[in-house]
């Protein structure tokens, strides 16, 4: 029976080096201090409803001071999106 040939393998040439471009960064210094501040404001909107039993901040909101305390809550993990 004949002997197959052997095939020869190309030798390995790396891709070419990727030329790398400049990325702009914005400065973006406002997100953390806004972020902890809009938890903070939050977090201290429901606890004052809850210690002065729904007389603070707005007694006229009623129950509904804890959706606003959650909106500022909430509108600090919006802002969080901007962080890098």
């Amino acid at each position: 029976m004949p002997k197959s040939r052997i095939r020869k393998k190309a030798d390995f040439t790396p891709p070419p080096a990727k030329q790398s471009t400049n990325i702009k960064l914005t400065n973006r210094s406002w997100v953390a201090p806004v972020m902890l501040a809009l938890f903070l404001i939050g977090l201290a909107w429901i606890v004052v409803f809850y210690v002065t039993e729904g007389d603070l901040p707005i007694s006229a909101l009623d129950n509904w001071n804890i959706v606003v305390g959650f909106g500022f809550i909430a509108g600090g993990f919006g802002v969080s999106t901007q962080w890098k």
